[in-house]
């Protein structure tokens, strides 16, 4: 399973034909406590750099965008009951979603784990 980042510090992990996203760790650190998500509908299609979920912490509201196009077929509805699960696991139990891709080609746009840490060296 690999996993992809991108410039607005979301990952996508593809699992056959579906992929995960959520937040990546840096964005769970700069915006602090989480207090609330808003996720998207099941059934809903996502555009690539799409607003898909909002995000909000003690400091701000933030819009998470989907790393890829497809079709919300799953949403991590613990986080509604647990937002701060993001700020514990951002890449792993605090996933935000989950989409069947309809262009898995995208994929290729996006940062491996070496770009995303040489980026994120950038922004110090």
């Amino acid at each position: 399973m690999t996993t992809r980042y991108t410039k607005d510090h979301e990952w996508i992990r593809l699992d056959g034909d579906v992929a995960t996203i959520g937040i990546t760790e840096h964005a769970q650190n700069a915006l602090g406590d989480i207090v609330y998500v808003e996720l998207p509908e099941i059934g809903r299609q996502v555009e690539q750099g799409g607003e898909a979920a909002v995000v909000e912490s003690v400091k701000a509201a933030s819009d998470v965008y989907a790393p890829a196009s497809g079709e919300v077929v799953a949403v991590n509805d613990t986080l509604d009951g647990a937002p701060a699960t993001i700020n514990e696991d951002a890449e792993g139990k605090g996933w935000f979603f989950r989409l069947k891709l309809s262009s898995p080609g995208q994929l290729d746009t996006l940062m491996s784990e070496e770009q995303y840490k040489a980026f994120l060296k950038t922004l110090e």
